[in-house]
This record gives C-alpha cells, sequence and structure tokens, in this order.
C-alpha cells in the first residue's frame, strides 16, 4: 500500500452510515403491529388502574361494540312512529342527549343481548356486571352460583336475532327506562354433573325476550344498563 489517502475506507464508511439510515428510518415507523407504550382499555383507559366492582367499565350502547358478536348480521329494526306517543318519549331522551337516537340504543341494545345471554350461561361474571344493575347483577350471579353449586352446566348458542323491537319507553325526570323485545333462535341445554340433559334442548328454539333497559341521561356515563329480564 502507498501512503495516499484510503478512499477505499471512506467508501465502505459511507456505505455502512447509509445502511444504519435506513435501519433506523424503517424500524423506527410503527406497522400497527407494535403495543403501546401503555396499554388501552376498550373504553380508553390505561390498564393497571384497579377499578372496584362498583366502578364497572360501561357498555356504550352504540354500533362499533367490540365484540365479535358484532359482526352477527343485525336484527330486524322496528322503530316507533315519531308521532306515537312513544315516539315523543325517545324525543324527549334525545333533547336530554342529542348523541341518543333510537336506531343508535337498538344496535347497542342487541349487541348487549349476545353478551349478556352468552356470559349468564358461561358464567363470567366478569363481563356480566359492568352491564347490569346492582339489582339485576345479584339474580343473575345468584342462578350462576346456584348452578355451580349443583355441578349443572349450561350451553347456550344465539343461532340468530330474528328482530328487536321498542315495546315501552319512560323518562322520569332525566333518568330513562326502554324496554326491548328480542325474538332470537337459540339453542339452550343445561346438563347434569353426570353430563345428561336437565332441562332445555339441543333443537334450535324460537324464544321471546322482554327487556329493561336504564340511565341517567343528563349523567356523561353513555351506559345503559339492563334493569329487568324475563321472557314472553
Amino acid at each position: 500500500m502507498g501512503g495516499g489517502f484510503p478512499i477505499d475506507l471512506v467508501l465502505f464508511g459511507l456505505v455502512a452510515a447509509f445502511l444504519v439510515f435506513r435501519l433506523v428510518s424503517i424500524l423506527g415507523k410503527r406497522t400497527g403491529f407494535e403495543q403501546p407504550a401503555e396499554p388501552v382499555r376498550p373504553d380508553g383507559r390505561p390498564e393497571g388502574r384497579p377499578e372496584s366492582m362498583s366502578a364497572p367499565q360501561p357498555l356504550r350502547l352504540v354500533p362499533s361494540a367490540t365484540e365479535a358478536v358484532a359482526e352477527a348480521p343485525a336484527a330486524a329494526r322496528n322503530l316507533p312512529d315519531a308521532a306515537s306517543p312513544l315516539g315523543q318519549t325517545l324525543a324527549a331522551m334525545s333533547a336530554i342527549d342529542r348523541n341518543f337516537t333510537a336506531q343508535r340504543f337498538l344496535d347497542g341494545a342487541e349487541a348487549a343481548f349476545r353478551i349478556i345471554v352468552q356470559a349468564f350461561a358461561s358464567g363470567e361474571r366478569t363481563k356480566l356486571h359492568p352491564l347490569l344493575t346492582a339489582q339485576t347483577y345479584a339474580a343473575f350471579e345468584g342462578a350462576i352460583a346456584a348452578r355451580e353449586a349443583d355441578g349443572h352446566t349450561q350451553q347456550t348458542e344465539i343461532r340468530s336475532i330474528e328482530s328487536t323491537a321498542i315495546d315501552h319507553a319512560e323518562l322520569v325526570g332525566t333518568v330513562g327506562t326502554i324496554t326491548v323485545r328480542f325474538v332470537s333462535d337459540q339453542v339452550n341445554l343445561t346438563t347434569g354433573a353426570d353430563g345428561k340433559p336437565m332441562a332445555g334442548t339441543d333443537a334450535v328454539t324460537e324464544i321471546t325476550d322482554i327487556w329493561s333497559f336504564e340511565r341517567d341521561l343528563a349523567q356523561s356515563d353513555p351506559a345503559w344498563r339492563l334493569a329487568a329480564a324475563r321472557s314472553a
């Protein structure tokens, strides 16, 4: 080698610098697969903050429910006539909460129906609690506890929801109550500890459920919670 300037080392250095720059520019981009620095809950609050049962995550009765069941075909919507007494009550609710509409409510009510029915069958208390009023949760939890004590297992599958309709609406002050009629095709079967059928059937059966949801529309909490449930 002569004593001239090492041009080959300069070229290698430039190539290495270019490669480092390209790697940084690529690895520094968010591709959608990275985990956020602080995991976020579906309701927008960061994970890791303990919550008591008295402050559950609310279910927002809107079409964007983040459950897999939300991908199921929507049922037929039976909306009340705006000029009817029922329609006027719903309009009064909308006057209190500008984000409220009957269509949006029914979309969310159907999502809640699917979640609650499945959660009750599988005994998922943590899913049920934020969706029910305190009194209704106590009744559901008692039924689950009794089923578990007896060693029974409930199998429930919603094959389809044929229709949802608002049967009744009431507004007392700013507290609204809306009663919804769900007509669905379900498979319900309860088996004993020995695996033998105890109640229900593995055949598809049409079931009509009447559920009432309530909410204080003047509050910032947008959650409607199940206050009563019965079969027609």
